[in-house]
C-alpha cells in the first residue's frame, strides 16, 4: 500500500491530544521517582508493597462505586463472573512488576535498569501483535527505532554525568527488573484489550480491587514487622500520600490513551521521563542540563510523531479470548487503529466515553465518535 503524505496533516489534532496525554503520563512516572527517591532519605528500608497499596485502594473507593452506578449492579456482575481471571491476572502482573521494578533499583545500577526497562517496549510489540491482531507498517518500526535512539542518548548522558552506582548483586537485580519490565508488558496490553471491550472505569475499578487484594496479603507477608518498625513521620506520610495521589492520576490516564492509541505509543511517550527527572534535577540539585538531553527528548518526540502518522491497518477483529467469545450487556469493541466502535446491547444513546456500557439503550450499532472522544 503506497503512502499518502497529505495524512500526515489530516488528523494532526488527534495527534497532539494523544501526545500530550502521554507526556502527562511521562510527567507522572517522573514524580513518582522523586518521590520514591525522598522517601529513600527519609527511610532506611523500602516498602514497595505499602507504596502501591494506597494507589490501588483509591483506585477501588473511586471507580468501583461509578461501575455500579453507571452499568448496574447486574451488569457489573455478568462481566466478571464470566470474566474474573483476565482481571485477576490484569491485576497480579501489575502488583508483580511494580514490586520488582522497585526491587531491582536496590540490588543493580542505575545503568542495568535503564537498559532493562526498554524490554517492556518489545515485550508489547508482541502481545498486541497477537492480542490485537495488529501488523505494524515499516515506519511503525522505524518510529520505535527513533524513539529507543532516544532513550539510548538520555542513558549516554547520565552515564556521562556520572549518575551512575555500583550493583549490590547485579544477577539478582538485572533478573528482577526483566521481571517486572515483562509483567508491565503483560498488564498494558492486557489492559488495553480489556478498556477496548469495556468501559475504562470498571476496568481500573476491578484493577483496584484486585489490586488492593493482591497487593495488601503480599505486604502483609513481607512488610508486616518492618511497617510496624517504620517511624510515621510527616515526611514519610506526605511522600507516601503524594506517591498515591500521583499513580493514581497515571492508572486514570492511562486508559484513555489505550483507548485513543495503543500501548505501545503509551511505552515509547513515557521513555521522555527521564528527561522530565533531568528538569526536576535542575532545580532541586542543581545538575546541568547538556545539549544531549534536548536531542534526546527531540529524538523521542520525532519517534512518536512517526510511529503515529502511518497507523497500521485496522485489524477485522482482536483475538476472541475465553470468556470474550460471546457478547454480554455493557460490551464494546473498539478496534485498533480505528474510532470505529461496535457496541452491542446495552449502550448509552449519548456519545461521551463514559457512557460506553450504561443500560439505556437495547440496539446494536455502530458509533462513530469524534477525535477528541475515547
Amino acid at each position: 500500500m503506497a503512502f499518502r503524505f497529505d495524512n500526515i496533516f489530516t488528523n494532526w489534532r488527534h495527534f497532539v491530544v494523544i501526545l500530550v496525554i502521554g507526556q502527562i503520563l511521562s510527567l507522572c512516572i517522573t514524580s513518582t521517582s522523586v518521590i520514591s527517591n525522598k522517601l529513600a532519605e527519609y527511610q532506611t528500608v523500602t516498602v514497595p508493597n505499602f507504596q502501591s497499596f494506597l494507589v490501588y485502594a483509591l483506585l477501588l473507593i473511586v471507580y468501583m462505586p461509578l461501575a455500579l452506578v453507571r452499568l448496574g449492579p447486574q451488569v457489573v456482575w455478568q462481566n466478571i463472573k464470566r470474566r474474573f481471571y483476565w482481571y485477576i491476572l490484569m491485576a497480579v502482573v501489575d502488583v508483580e512488576g511494580n514490586y520488582f521494578v522497585i526491587k531491582a533499583y536496590s540490588y543493580t545500577s542505575l545503568l542495568s535498569c535503564m537498559l532493562l526497562d526498554t524490554w517492556t517496549l518489545p515485550c508489547v510489540v508482541v502481545l498486541t501483535y497477537f492480542l490485537m491482531k495488529i501488523r505494524y507498517r515499516w515506519t511503525q518500526i522505524l518510529g520505535v527505532l527513533v524513539c529507543l535512539g532516544g532513550m539510548g542518548l538520555l542513558i549516554k548522558g547520565d552515564m556521562d554525568a556520572g549518575k551512575n552506582y555500583e550493583a549490590v548483586d547485579a544477577v539478582k537485580g538485572d533478573i528482577f527488573m526483566l521481571i517486572g519490565a515483562t509483567c508491565y508488558a503483560v498488564s498494558n496490553t492486557l489492559e488495553e484489550f480489556l478498556v477496548r471491550h469495556r468501559p475504562q472505569y470498571e476496568t481500573v475499578a476491578w484493577l483496584g480491587f484486585f489490586g488492593t487484594l493482591i497487593n495488601g496479603v503480599q505486604m502483609g507477608i513481607i512488610e508486616h514487622n518492618t511497617l510496624q518498625d517504620m517511624a510515621w513521620t510527616k515526611e514519610i506520610v506526605g511522600c507516601t500520600v503524594g506517591f498515591g495521589l500521583v499513580m493514581f492520576v497515571l492508572y486514570t490516564l492511562a486508559p484513555f490513551l489505550f483507548r485513543m492509541s495503543s500501548s505501545t505509543f503509551y511505552n515509547l511517550s513515557i521513555m521522555t521521563s527521564d528527561f522530565y527527572g533531568l528538569i526536576f534535577a535542575k532545580y532541586m540539585f542543581h545538575d546541568q542540563i547538556t545539549p544531549i538531553y534536548a536531542g534526546a527528548f527531540t529524538m523521542i518526540v520525532v519517534g512518536l510523531f512517526v510511529y503515529h502518522v502511518f497507523p497500521y491497518k485496522s485489524p477485522d477483529r482482536m483475538a476472541r479470548l475465553p470468556g470474550f467469545r460471546t457478547r454480554l450487556p455493557g460490551d464494546i469493541e473498539l478496534t485498533p487503529g480505528t474510532h470505529r466502535m461496535l457496541a452491542s446491547s446495552p449502550i448509552s444513546s449519548r456519545r461521551s466515553s463514559a457512557d460506553y456500557g450504561s443500560t439505556k439503550s437495547t440496539r446494536s450499532v455502530i458509533i462513530e465518535p469524534d477525535e477528541t472522544q475515547v
